[in-house]
């Protein structure tokens, strides 16, 4: 939360707080002044309790709906800067094409790159239009059998390519009981998009020495778990069931470092939730990494 949230938060807290400091002692008083009439005292007992969670309730409410407007806010400002930028640069890109002679070599440049922007601003997109049906239920008829050990490899190969890494960066791991690869049940591009994220996350808050760790298991037959475990910032222990509410993102200088819409993992509970799973994520405190956890139902072996 930005200091402008926090003193916004506080001036409500203690405004609640006063308020009921005020009906406390002039409660106490009125009891004290009129303790002879007992019917009285039995009525302003009853009402003052009744008063003062008014009070509480009122100001919890005004708090929870200012960081609710402050979050919406920072996801507008944040797929603002995640549209507008791509575009930009694709737009200055092909002003320079249109307007001087570059030899083939820079050209390529320039058109990879514009795919790079191209992509990121359809994975802005995207991300956005799945958040908006997150609510929504899967249909059976977009559920296949998908080969997760297949799908996985899938999505590690094209955060290698899209962010250039060297092989011991991204290192992969399966630990599968009977050696067939396990498989889900559902929509395929929806769960690509929830492992394609949880990678991406791991890379990008990992800053310079990226060491992301992906491993694949099936500790018993009806249940597949995948995890990615990085090194990079970690988190506290109270921003663990945070980080997965819509909006949300870790306040401080590395959300402001790294880009982002605050809907990534989200869209991960709510599309692993429709899948019969369950994601969450571990860390030992701020500095020394995150750990995040999938675990899915698999179909019985063919």
């Amino acid at each position: 939360m930005t200091s402008g949230s926090r003193r916004k938060s506080l001036v409500f807290i203690v405004l609640g707080v006063c308020v009921s400091a005020g009906a406390l002692a002039l409660n106490i008083s009125w009891v004290i002044v009129n303790w002879r009439q007992a019917g009285m005292l039995v009525l302003g007992l009853i009402v003052f309790p009744l008063i003062i969670t008014g009070v509480v309730l009122n100001t919890i409410f005004l708090v929870r709906e200012i960081r609710r407007n402050e979050q919406h806010d920072a996801f507008i400002n944040a797929v603002t800067h995640e549209l507008k930028t791509p575009v930009a640069s694709i737009r200055l890109y092909l002003q320079t094409l249109q307007s001087r002679d570059i030899d083939d070599s820079k050209r390529q440049e320039f058109y990879r790159v514009m795919v790079d922007d191209t992509d990121r601003l359809l994975g802005t997109i995207e991300q956005v239009l799945r958040a908006g049906s997150a609510g929504a239920k899967l249909r059976h008829a977009s559920r296949t059998p998908i080969d997760l050990s297949a799908m996985v490899r899938d999505c590690l190969a094209l955060a290698r390519t899209r962010h250039h890494l060297p092989e011991e960066a991204l290192t992969y791991r399966e630990s599968l009981a009977n050696g067939s690869a396990p498989r889900v049940l559902g929509n395929e591009d929806e769960l690509k998009a929830v492992v394609s994220n949880l990678v991406d996350n791991a890379i990008k808050y990992s800053g310079q020495l990226v060491r992301v760790a992906v491993e694949l298991e099936q500790p018993e037959a009806a249940r597949a778990t995948l995890r990615v475990r990085d090194q990079g910032v970690g988190m506290s222990s109270g921003e663990l069931n945070r980080i997965f509410k819509r909006f949300y993102r870790i306040p401080g200088a590395v959300a402001t470092r790294v880009k982002g819409t605050g809907l990534g993992l989200f869209i991960a509970r709510s599309v692993i939730a429709r899948h019969g799973g369950k994601v969450f994520a571990e860390s030992e405190g701020p500095g020394r990494g995150s750990t995040f956890t999938v675990q899915l139902p698999v179909l019985p072996p063919q």
